[in-house]
């Protein structure tokens, strides 16, 4: 704070009282400088959002649900993409980081101060996280069909049980007879 915008305080204050008044008036300014940094950062992470949109609407609706976009505030604002990633803006608040966790621990997937390069890397975790969602999908439902496939054989080996029970059946009241 210069000198020309410094308050006077009365000439009956302390040098304490004139360092505490100081001192939260400088307070004051910087909480008004973390709040101008975290809405320049609210303000990056919108215009990433705006640019991966069109992303987001190519995903198909049977995956739709698997995904849950949006700007969270707070003191670390936050892009997310689904439940275990998002888009934070780095140390310099220039930077996106890309971020998911793991069971290990979050993970950088990746890093640019750039927003056409972080799109690209959104949409290639999309498509990551659709393929990956898909093949699981197949192998479940497989899963699930087997037993139906296996059915018919099943019926078989029931139907030829039966019939040699019924055989033995028979064999057996013919010889005790």
């Amino acid at each position: 704070m210069s000198e020309k915008n410094k308050p006077v305080m009365p000439a009956a204050a302390t040098p304490l009282k004139q360092a505490l008044h100081d001192a939260r008036i400088e307070a004051a300014e910087r909480s008004a400088v973390v709040v101008d940094l975290r809405d320049a950062e609210m303000a990056r992470l919108e215009i990433l959002n705006e640019a991966v949109d069109k992303v987001f609407k190519d995903i198909p609706a049977r995956h739709a649900d698997y995904f849950d976009r949006g700007v969270s505030g707070g003191s670390q604002p936050r892009l997310w993409l689904d439940a275990i990633t998002h888009v934070a803006m780095g140390g310099d608040k220039r930077t996106y980081r890309l971020l998911t966790d793991t069971a290990n621990g979050r993970r950088v997937l990746e890093e640019s101060s750039e927003v056409p390069e972080m799109r690209e890397a959104v949409t290639r975790y999309v498509a990551r996280r659709l393929v990956a969602r898909e093949q699981a999908l197949a192998t479940t439902e497989r899963t699930i069909d087997a037993p139906a496939s296996n059915r018919g054989l099943i019926a078989l080996a029931f139907a030829i049980g039966a019939i040699f029970g019924a055989i033995a059946l028979f064999a057996a009241v013919w010889v005790t007879t």
